[in-house]
């Protein structure tokens, strides 16, 4: 049975692994949860099996990591609370997009729900974080669009971007300097797999029409890495 008032670490786990399934299946292993919050992999194993015992995770050793129901609905309160905040602080406090992931680890487990839902309020209530990731609304759901990774684009594929993983800051900042964002449309092209890059440029919006196609800005190559780190959409 879920405990009734859970712990920072509980809080910090379970928006970890949620995180994982939001965007693939693949889920999380220890190794990665104790990389991602910066702990041991002794302690990670020691507080999931801590989570299964008080019901917010189903886990069996060298399983899959699933969250229960009480499990979910922390989880996406604590999603809802993070990315509401990120947004605050680009939109209001002039914070970049590379700055605002560890603030928020701070200060979604300080902000009171009054405060959130106020600032939610100035906001307009956005659908998206500065990152692109869905904001949930207030009752758990979560409109997550489809996507596909850039570098699963083929040659001459156009799409534009509609989420990039906020997880490495170095990367939001390289992205910046291309004018990488939410809503560029890119271009492919050319795949160098055997390099490990693709050649992409930034086009305008009437340069991904038949009727006057307009000439792109010289390409840049994009290491898979990076391409692997941003989720666009060419519907």
């Amino acid at each position: 049975m879920a405990a009734s008032t859970p712990t920072t670490m509980t809080e910090d786990y379970l928006k970890v692994i949620w995180k994982s399934h939001e965007w693939s299946d693949e889920g999380i292993t220890t190794n990665e949860i104790a990389a991602t919050l910066g702990v041991a992999a002794s302690s990670v194993s020691g507080n999931l099996n801590k989570l299964a015992r008080d019901g917010y995770i189903l886990h069996e050793p060298y399983g899959r990591i699933l969250l229960s129901d009480a499990g979910r609905s922390i989880a996406v309160q604590m999603v809802r609370r993070h990315r509401i905040i990120e947004t605050y602080l680009v939109e209001q406090c002039g914070y970049g997009w590379d700055e605002v992931h560890e603030e928020a680890e701070v200060l979604e487990h300080a902000v009171s729900d009054r405060l959130l839902e106020i600032w939610d309020d100035e906001l307009g209530n956005p659908l998206q974080d500065p990152h692109g990731d869905p904001i949930p609304r207030k009752d758990g759901t979560v409109a997550r669009p489809d996507g596909r990774r850039l570098h699963e684009l083929a040659e001459h594929e156009t799409g534009t971007v509609l989420r990039v993983s906020d997880h490495d800051p170095a990367l939001l900042r390289y992205l910046h300097s291309l004018g990488i964002t939410v809503g560029s449309i890119l271009r492919v092209h050319a795949r160098r797999d055997y390099a490990g890059s693709m050649a992409i440029s930034q086009v305008d919006d009437d340069a991904t029409t038949d009727a006057a196609p307009a000439v792109d800005p010289a390409p840049v190559e994009l290491a898979t890495v990076a391409a692997n780190a941003i989720w666009v959409t060419t519907a």
